[in-house]
């Protein structure tokens, strides 16, 4: 295997990853952070697809608010919500991080709804997202904040994947998906699924249901609906890798964006690639109250479908904060009565670091 083919971990998936007492790695990870100059392989059938799905949009978008009927509006916002928990709580939060588990019936709702989102199946999906975490920020890294905002928000699906990409997805452990009967029966039927749920479903309804016009059922429930999602989670790959607060690991590229979580209602990045188990957004109860998807699993715990979540104690989260935070923290940042100066040269951040910050 080449050099440049080999890569090396820079990030945690579970528990077991984890090498300190508050659950990191033992290395410094932010010299592993690169990006090498590489030739591009052009997928010109993305690019095309990518192209259409945003001039369609554009027009969609002025059609919700000169021709279509509330309904229709109202349903494309619907389908994009259970779209969103399909791929926040089934293939992110279940099937990647393993957060939490959950019971036949909901794994069977949150397939449906994952494939009605069409962003891969979900062994696809889990395995890159796998990938990403395993190995933040390097070459190995599927959509590598290193090349780019424009790379990592949507670049790296007009492209092909590196051999780092490729050799990085090989090595991640996907034992789990391919014992998941409900991950295989997708893997089997997703290309004869996805058309049926994603496109042709959300344009009849509207026009059987209450009469809307072809068009405005394409373009709006379907077409509008789905490149809103794609890009609300590629928001979440590129602007929350870039702008933002590390208060929990500030070698980690991904950081905690107010503004994308509004938008995205996922922006704690930082927390969640600090703890990328822990199933809530964020350890502020409010704001998990506020996400849909967390919501959502906990809907689903006190009717019995998902149990066994995984946090982080606060007792961890402090600990981590003050060793790898970069002094953000609101409870346990550098202006925290108890953090000393002695205490803050030991964590080793020093003051001109912290005016710069």
């Amino acid at each position: 295997m080449p050099p440049q083919a080999d890569p090396t971990p820079s990030g945690v998936l579970f528990e077991t990853d984890t090498q300190t007492p508050d659950l990191g790695l033992d290395k410094d990870v932010s010299i592993l952070k690169k990006a090498r100059p590489r030739k591009y392989e052009y997928v010109w059938f993305n690019i095309m697809w990518f192209l259409f799905l945003h001039v369609a949009s554009a027009y969609g978008i002025y059609l919700v608010f000169t021709s279509a009927k509330w309904q229709t509006n109202v349903f494309a916002f619907l389908v994009h919500l259970c779209c969103a928990i399909g791929i926040g709580a089934g293939s992110h939060r279940l099937w990647t991080h393993r957060s939490f588990k959950a019971k036949t019936p909901l794994r069977i709702l949150l397939m449906i709804w994952q494939t009605m989102g069409f962003q891969d199946c979900i062994f696809e999906w889990a395995r890159d997202h796998r990938t990403h975490h395993k190995y933040a920020d390097t070459d190995a890294d599927p959509h590598n904040a290193e090349r780019g905002l424009f790379y990592s928000h949507m670049g790296w699906l007009c492209v092909k994947k590196s051999p780092e990409v490729l050799e990085g997805g090989r090595r991640i452990e996907l034992k789990d998906l391919y014992d998941d009967p409900v991950v295989m029966f997708q893997k089997r039927h997703y290309l004869k699924m996805m058309p049926i749920l994603c496109f042709v479903f959300p344009t009849i309804i509207p026009v059987y249901f209450w009469n809307e016009t072809w068009l405005n059922a394409f373009l709006i429930p379907t077409i509008l609906r789905y490149t809103c999602g794609i890009n609300i989670v590629w928001s979440v790959n590129s602007f929350a890798h870039v702008f933002g607060y590390r208060p929990y690991d500030k070698s980690l590229n991904p950081r905690e964006n107010i503004a994308v979580w509004m938008f995205c209602v996922e922006g704690f990045h930082n927390y969640h690639h600090t703890f990328p188990w822990d199933y809530r957004a964020t350890e502020h109860p409010i704001l998990n109250m506020l996400t849909p998807t967390i919501m959502f699993i906990d809907l689903m715990a006190k009717l019995g479908q998902a149990y066994d979540l995984k946090t982080v104690t606060p007792e961890i989260i402090k600990q981590r904060a003050q060793r790898t935070g970069d002094g953000t923290h609101h409870l346990w940042g550098w202006d925290d009565p108890e953090f000393t100066e002695k205490m803050k040269l030991r964590y080793g951040i020093t003051n001109s670091e912290r005016k710069t910050a």
